[in-house]
């Protein structure tokens, strides 16, 4: 594998997990399976292609939370060759605190199973309203290279080629809790390669992150 965009694809048994968010504050649980998971991304993908004008080299922003939604949004920027970085951006992603400056600006409200905000945010694209109604399938006419930028955060520059020889693949079925976009992308990139999963686990207690690992029959990271 020379490039991010063929992580999906490259999953042994893509019916089972690969990222489970649970949020203990709401009692929500959300599974996605690989195929749910690339369902999202090539939705997600002909999105940021066809209203965002996302191209090779386009610089997105993601400002959310560890969320089923960020992982999401990690794969569909490399499967249109964008890079995800924390400035000098063309696309903020932002949940609901409604916090972005750049050109093309849009919100996550958060709100299980991806839902819209009950009123349109103003002056942002509601992803829960805009994302659903594009194609299940993505063929990106200029895909990324093993050279093309994947991540700019925290003053790292690492291309798609660096991901993937930093990459440790793991089979386990990982329980953590909310970190940095650095960490999520590369728990993501060794889940793939390995054929294991994430278990997300926000607003929760060491106690309740561990039962939930036990639940889930998963390994405490």
């Amino acid at each position: 594998m020379r490039t991010l965009d063929q992580l999906l694809r490259g999953v042994a048994d893509p019916t089972q997990p690969l990222i489970t968010y649970y949020d203990m504050s709401t009692g929500e649980r959300v599974e996605l399976s690989t195929v749910t998971t690339a369902n999202w991304v090539a939705k997600t993908s002909n999105f940021l292609v066809d209203e965002l004008d996302a191209e090779p080299g386009t610089r997105i922003r993601i400002g959310l939370p560890s969320h089923w939604l960020t992982m999401v949004w990690i794969l569909s920027a490399w499967n249109v060759a964008a890079a995800v970085v924390d400035h000098d951006a063309q696309i903020g992603v932002s949940g609901p605190e409604l916090q972005a400056d750049e050109p093309h600006r849009v919100a996550a409200s958060l709100r299980p199973l991806g839902g819209r905000f009950a009123s349109p945010p103003p002056g942002f694209l509601d992803l829960g309203a805009e994302v659903p109604g594009h194609g299940d399938h993505f063929v990106a006419l200029d895909p990324p290279e093993a050279s093309s930028l994947a991540l700019d955060l925290e003053g790292e520059r690492l291309s798609h080629a660096d991901v993937l020889t930093a990459a440790r693949p793991s089979d386990a079925r990982r329980v953590v809790a909310p970190g940095a976009l650095p960490r999520d992308a590369q728990l993501l990139v060794d889940a793939c390669l390995g054929g294991g999963s994430l278990v997300l686990v926000a607003s929760a207690t060491s106690e309740q992150i561990s039962r939930v690992a036990a639940q889930e029959g998963g390994l405490l990271s």
